[in-house]
């Protein structure tokens, strides 16, 4: 099989955009399949599909969770594609309204107004509190300075299986002497747990466990992860989210063909 597909790098969220059409009980299968080409830098696999609720574009995950890296990937594909607008509106999944992205061409920035949380609240997981933040689609369990392990996302994992609605779910591990984010994300119908090179709306989830003690003023932060910097931004009024974005580079490759 050969499809059309283009290599986006958000702050080092490395996704791949299947141009070609590709039903949707079959996109899981093929991601696993592009994901494990040799050589493959890949995190995860969006699809390029036709809007239907006003978008300028459309694009769906692979597991059908909203990815804040791949809105701001394919908001620069879009408005390149469009003649180089300077601002879009694109559809994604796992949001139902279309997002707004504005995007610097000539800078190779994107920045992407982002949902706001469903709900927020403490959690414990092996005697550590966290912040849980749900995006509606994806949530995050926000620590800090816990090292960074497979066996605590596993602790914090059954944090999520009550929440409804998810597609995905992670956890945020902040260092906050070195400064740095480390995201570990679960995407369970895509059968992906990555350690990311960067995540948007773990970058968000942490703007919000962080601007909760700042009630009335801007939150703006530049999350250094391993392969990129987010800069994630929080408005509370009255210590409520009232708006939030990510923004930070974006370079995209020409497109190309793959056979798998």
């Amino acid at each position: 099989m050969k499809l059309s597909v283009l290599r986006a790098d958000p702050a080092g969220n490395i996704t791949l955009f299947v141009l070609d059409p590709v039903p949707v009980g079959d996109r899981a299968g093929i991601a696993a399949r592009l994901m494990a080409l040799p050589g493959t830098d890949v995190e995860q696999v969006g699809y390029v599909c036709l809007p239907f609720c006003g978008g300028a574009g459309r694009m769906e995950m692979a597991g059908g969770e909203f990815c804040g890296n791949a809105t701001r990937a394919f908001g620069m594909l879009t408005a390149r594609r469009l003649g180089g607008l300077s601002q879009v509106q694109v559809e994604v999944s796992g949001c139902n309204n279309p997002v707004t992205v504005d995007v610097g061409l000539n800078l190779g920035t994107a920045r992407a107004r982002m949902p706001l949380p469903r709900a927020v609240g403490r959690a414990e997981v092996g005697g550590h509190i966290g912040t849980l933040v749900d995006l509606g689609g994806i949530a995050h369990l926000v620590v800090e300075n816990i090292p960074p392990s497979l066996a605590f996302f596993e602790q914090a994992e059954p944090l999520f299986w009550d929440i409804s609605g998810l597609e995905a779910y992670g956890v945020v591990f902040l260092n906050s002497e070195k400064g740095t984010m480390t995201p570990l994300v679960k995407v369970p119908s895509a059968g992906t747990l990555v350690w990311e090179g960067s995540c948007g709306s773990g970058s968000l989830a942490a703007a919000v466990a962080q601007s909760r003690n700042i009630p009335n003023s801007p939150f703006v932060r530049a999350y250094v992860q391993p392969a990129g910097v987010i800069e994630a931004a929080v408005l509370r009024r009255e210590g409520e989210i009232v708006s939030a974005h990510i923004g930070g580079p974006v370079t995209l490759d020409p497109p190309c063909e793959i056979e798998i």
